[in-house]
């Protein structure tokens, strides 16, 4: 694995963001999911040696409240739209004109309304991700909420320590990642169709986490899917994931 250099920069309200960067040429960012960090979504499964060899230089933040970033627990550090703001916040810091852009999952819905905000990537990924992932939370970040709040005593108790024991093992903070459930801002059928940027869609066989990856390549004007193996936690680690993502940038 790639010993990525890691920097930091104060986002646009002064909270501290890390990014991870490695390799020479054309920059891609990175961002990764819920509960976890840039170098345990792309570094450690090798996503980002694929790109690196390449001939991509990527940038893999950990978004605010996640990995080495700050993690506010004000509720005016969480506005709606806050993670996608910090990324146009890091492009700015960064000085890029010319850039690709990848997610999975919260990172694929960052992207998204990064995208909606003003964000002007070449190319875009979005892995694990469906329609109803970006434009509603839902069911989904209720059953987050509940367990982050209760653990065991959660609605469904396994959820619950399972994201309690994962918490833990991250170092991440609960006020943090109910901030960011507390941020998420619902996106429109009507402003998914208007995204005009190329886009690739991966997503596990079984993974129906955030909805049907089917529905929203329909709703991009320049979509395309991909269906690697796994179900969302294992999809994420899987070289074809990576693969893909190559494929698609490279061309």
């Amino acid at each position: 694995m790639t010993e990525p250099q890691t920097t930091r920069f104060q986002s646009f309200d002064g909270v501290e963001i890390a990014i991870h960067s490695a390799g020479q040429g054309r920059p891609i960012i990175l961002l990764h999911g819920f509960f976890s960090s840039g170098q345990q979504n792309w570094f450690l499964p090798g996503h980002a040696d694929r790109l690196i060899a390449a001939g991509f230089q990527v940038f893999a933040p950990d978004l605010r409240g996640h990995g080495q970033s700050g993690a506010p627990v004000e509720a005016d550090a969480w506005p709606q739209d806050v993670l996608a703001k910090d990324q146009a916040a890091l492009i700015g810091h960064l000085g890029l004109k010319d850039f690709d852009l990848v997610g999975y999952s919260l990172g694929a819905r960052t992207s998204v309304r990064a995208v909606i905000g003003g964000l002007r990537p070449s190319k875009m990924a979005l892995g694990g991700m469906g329609a109803s992932g970006v434009m509603a939370a839902g069911a989904r970040a209720a059953m987050f909420e509940d367990s982050i709040r209760n653990g065991a005593n959660a609605r469904d108790p396994r959820a619950g320590k399972f994201i309690q024991a994962l918490m833990a093992e991250m170092g991440l903070n609960p006020q943090a990642m109910l901030g960011v459930l507390a941020a998420f801002q619902e996106t429109t059928a009507a402003e998914i169709q208007a995204i005009r940027t190329p886009t690739l869609v991966v997503c596990g066989e079984t993974d129906r986490d955030n909805g049907s990856p089917h529905e929203l390549v329909e709703l991009l004007p320049q979509g395309e899917l991909v269906i690697v193996p796994g179900d969302h936690r294992a999809a994420a680690s899987t070289p074809e994931l990576g693969e893909a993502i190559v494929q698609f940038m490279a061309r």
